[in-house]
């Protein structure tokens, strides 16, 4: 089976940084992409941002020119910088992939247990 493990969510007062990570674990032939989501209170789950093993990204508007994706492929390792945080960042972030694991049929979406991200005004 594979797990997607969050870290880095927490506090953080408008203007300041975070900066998550995500590792993925188990029986994995290829991650492509893997990315973050992210869900408010009352809200729909929505992209943030993707990055595929060949570094190519994409984001959402809300928050170009202030968050960095990145991927270290040698440890199946995606990150998030946030900066610039403002309280409309504020929401459950999730971690993504979409993984052929070894002996399967195709690709999978896989999704992580999600950290809280809060900012505060």
């Amino acid at each position: 089976q594979v797990q997607l493990v969050e870290s880095g969510g927490g506090l953080v007062q408008a203007g300041g940084s975070l900066r998550l990570s995500c590792a993925a674990s188990g029986a994995i032939f290829d991650l492509n992409p893997m990315g973050w989501y992210r869900q408010a209170p009352g809200q729909q789950r929505e992209l943030v941002a993707t990055i595929s093993n060949g570094g190519f990204t994409n984001y959402a508007d809300s928050v170009k020119g202030r968050f960095t994706i990145s991927r270290d492929n040698a440890k199946n390792t995606v990150y998030l910088q946030m900066n610039d945080l403002k309280p409309e960042d504020t929401a459950v972030y999730f971690c993504y992939a979409h993984i052929y694991l070894w002996r399967a049929a195709g690709f999978s979406d896989h999704w992580g247990q999600g950290t809280q991200v809060t900012v505060s005004s």
